[in-house]
C-alpha cells in the first residue's frame, strides 16, 4: 500500500505530493523542502498539519527533525514544539501506522526528553495518538484523554 494512500485518523492535505526520479515526495512546509514520503513521514505530514489547523499551534514555533544530544549520543526528535521563550514544550514522536505504540516506544521519547525536559509528550502512529502531560514539581506524569489546543498548554505554562 502506498504510504499516501494509508487511512490515517488525522484530517487529509492536499497539494503537497509529487514524483521524481519514481520516488513520491511530500512538501515539508516547516522544513521548507521536498522529503521522500515514507510512511512515518506522511503521519509526521499529516500530524503536524492537525496540530496547526484543528490545535491552532502557530507553525513558526514547531520544528522537523531537531538535533539533540542524549548521553553522548546524536539523536533526533521528530518533532518539537517551543513556548513564547524558546523552550520546549512539546516533544512529538511518529511511527509508522504498522507500528504499535508500545512502552518501547514510551521510553524512546522519555530518553529524548531528559535532554529537553519539555512538559508535554506526544506519541502517534497516525491511528492512535497519546498525550502525556509530566509536571516536575510533582514529578508525577498522565496520560490525557486529549491533545490539548496550543492556548491551553500555553496557559499552563504561564502559571
Amino acid at each position: 500500500m502506498q504510504s499516501s494512500k494509508i487511512p490515517l485518523n488525522l484530517p487529509p492535505i492536499e497539494g503537497r505530493i509529487s514524483e521524481d526520479n519514481g520516488k513520491t515526495l511530500i512538501y515539508d512546509e516547516l522544513r521548507g523542502k521536498k522529503i521522500v514520503l515514507t510512511p512515518e513521514e506522511h503521519v509526521r505530514q499529516r500530524f503536524v498539519n492537525f496540530l496547526i489547523t484543528v490545535k491552532n499551534f502557530p507553525p513558526e514555533r514547531i520544528a522537523n527533525e531537531v538535533s539533540i544530544n542524549v548521553n553522548n549520543t546524536s539523536k533526533r526528535c521528530d518533532t518539537v514544539v517551543y513556548d513564547n521563550y524558546l523552550d520546549p514544550l512539546v516533544i512529538v514522536e511518529y511511527k509508522a501506522p504498522d507500528v504499535p505504540i508500545t512502552k518501547a516506544v514510551f521510553e524512546q521519547i522519555a530518553r529524548y526528553n531528559l535532554a529537553l525536559r519539555a512538559p508535554y509528550l506526544i506519541v502517534s502512529n497516525g491511528l492512535t495518538h497519546y498525550c502525556c502531560h509530566i509536571d516536575y514539581v510533582s514529578m508525577s506524569y498522565s496520560f490525557l484523554k486529549d491533545i490539548p489546543l496550543f492556548e491551553e498548554i500555553s496557559r499552563d505554562q504561564a502559571q
